[in-house]
């Protein structure tokens, strides 16, 4: 295993082991001037993971994602990952849609497209998932589970 194999699988371990943005406070604690939610969750019924997303639009602006689930290191690291970039940058729906097309495609490439670092932070170490066929479900789950929320907020 390479040096930076061994960094990102380190990487996704202590996403998975300290959660960013994890817990669904109730909707009702936020002022309605702050936007509206769009909860979403999703469940990978080949291995039993599951997300329940919760992301709070202001105008066009995805404001906060926050999220609860249990299942694999990859599928909660790659959930942490999300949510700490989305906390990160501030995104409008549409880079945030843009986002999570360009992540599908790098995970369904097999291997042949990776992460931008700039551009997808910590979860550009899940790339490599992309040669896992049967992962990149994992990975996907809450990338998933945020384009369906801003859909609904």
């Amino acid at each position: 295993m390479s040096d930076l194999d061994a960094l990102y699988r380190e990487l996704i371990l202590d996403h998975s082991k300290h959660p960013q943005h994890f817990g669904l406070s109730d909707e009702g604690d936020a002022p309605a001037a702050a936007g509206s939610y769009g909860t979403s969750y999703q469940k990978n019924p080949v291995c039993g993971d599951e997300i329940t997303l919760r992301a709070l639009v202001d105008g066009e602006r995805v404001a906060d994602v926050a999220w609860e689930g249990r299942g694999c290191s990859i599928s909660q690291a790659s959930a942490s990952m999300l949510a700490d970039l989305i906390a990160e940058e501030g995104l409008t729906r549409a880079e945030t849609v843009a986002l999570i097309e360009g992540f599908r495609e790098a995970l369904r490439s097999r291997g042949q497209l990776e992460l931008d670092e700039e551009v997808y932070g910590d979860a550009a170490a899940l790339s490599g998932v992309s040669k896992f066929s049967a992962r990149v479900k994992c990975a996907m789950l809450a990338w998933v589970a945020l384009e369906d929320a801003i859909a609904k907020a």
